[in-house]
């Protein structure tokens, strides 16, 4: 059955290909970008709203407890309603989410937000599937794309946010725009619901079971929610730890806006590597120092050296994503056993990245200083070696008896 369906995508290729791809482009691109916009602006968002520093980070916070929530049901709603038309129904959510938070209140913050975060859950986890079972031979170069798109909306995200702010639109408009990217996402998708697949994430039960006592993929999750940890905890709160150092609040925005920039041919670059070898740990190794030198930059306030600290904060943050992913297609064997570890390894993977941006912010208002904060950051850095090396290693989540 599997050979079949690679064999229905290979003859789409030449026809239908271009139209998936970009379609697939643009779903990434308002995955990331309307999370990392929030960051430059938290301190306008507290002010005008007068909200404590912890509820300015719980805003980063809740579209990753959505993505926690979600996460394991989404190849379960896309079995049922078809890959196609899921992400179609995640796009329109996502669209109005995002409307939602901007409308100037903190209920409305809220609420819009946790919509939002439960629609980019399925593009997160459906993403990877989807590469797996419609470009089966070219699995790292689409990763890459993937990768690189999301990243690059981010990246722009952070820039144009304070500038976007500073103008009559004000914060509310900064985050608004970003339901335009998601309607003409949604736009170019609409083509794809003619080929809707009710099979597209075929359900094996016995599989879920052994892939819980896979302690493969329990690094996974674990390097997965740790790098992503380190992502939303940096996106939220980094501006502010710049501007503390004395960086304007534009400089720091744009700083970070570098971070972001840097991510991208990182990002594009090791899913293809990662796919060409058979074990990715000296990758890991490599993540980890850049991770290490970077934060510790920051935490030692050399503020001369800040860009070169964004951009060894950025490369090491996009290889660990491009890896993350990766590794939800290298160490399994099917595009299922791909969604269900994608499922468990977000799901848990997020709800550990929920706890980053409120405890920098709580840490920060109990210590009155971004010292234990940052050193926090360099301590999940050290965990994300120690996962790695077992996830980077050459074997499948799960034995071919059990699948």
């Amino acid at each position: 059955m599997l050979t079949n369906q690679h064999t229905t995508r290979k003859l789409a290729f030449t026809r239908n290909t271009w139209l998936l791809l970009v379609g697939i482009v643009f779903i990434a691109l308002t995955l990331r970008s309307p999370l990392t916009t929030v960051g430059p602006l938290t301190s306008s968002i507290r002010d005008n709203l007068g909200v404590s520093n912890v509820l300015a980070g719980f805003l980063t916070t809740i579209p990753l407890l959505a993505f926690a929530i979600i996460s394991p049901f989404a190849p379960k709603i896309a079995r049922r309603f078809g890959m196609e038309l899921t992400l179609f129904g995640s796009l329109m959510l996502l669209t109005a989410g995002i409307i939602i938070r901007s409308l100037g209140t903190t209920p409305t913050l809220l609420i819009g937000t946790f919509l939002l975060g439960l629609a980019i859950a399925f593009g997160n986890v459906l993403l990877p599937s989807l590469i797996k079972l419609s470009f089966p031979l070219q699995i790292g170069l689409m990763t890459g794309i993937y990768s690189v798109s999301m990243n690059l909306s981010a990246s722009i995200a952070v820039g144009v946010s304070v500038p976007l702010a500073q103008t009559a639109v004000g914060w509310q408009g900064a985050l608004g725009m970003w339901s335009i990217l998601a309607f003409v996402a949604l736009l170019v998708w609409l083509p794809q619901l003619k080929n809707n697949r009710l099979a597209a994430v075929p359900e094996v039960t016995k599989e879920k079971l052994p892939l819980w006592r896979s302690p493969l993929a329990w690094s996974i999750t674990l390097f997965m929610g740790f790098q992503s940890l380190l992502f939303y905890s940096t996106s939220a709160w980094l501006p502010e730890v710049l501007k503390a150092q004395g960086i304007s609040a534009d400089n720091a925005g744009w700083l970070v806006s570098l971070l972001q920039f840097s991510q991208l041919p990182i990002t594009f670059i090791i899913p293809i590597i990662a796919g060409k070898v058979k074990d990715q740990r000296m990758i890991v190794v490599g993540v980890t120092t850049l991770y290490i030198i970077g934060y510790g930059g920051v935490l030692l306030g050399i503020t001369s050296l800040t860009a070169l600290w964004m951009i060894m904060i950025g490369l090491a943050g996009g290889a660990a994503f491009g890896l993350a992913m990766m590794f939800f297609t290298l160490r399994t064997r099917t595009p299922q056993e791909a969604a269900n570890l994608s499922g468990m390894a977000q799901s848990f993977g997020y709800a550990l990245a929920a706890i980053g941006p409120v405890l920098f912010g709580l840490l920060h208002d109990f210590t009155a200083s971004w010292t234990v904060p940052m050193f926090i950051l360099i301590v999940a850095s050290v965990v994300i070696l120690f996962t790695g090396m077992k996830a980077g290693k050459n074997e499948f989540v799960l034995s071919e008896e059990s699948t």
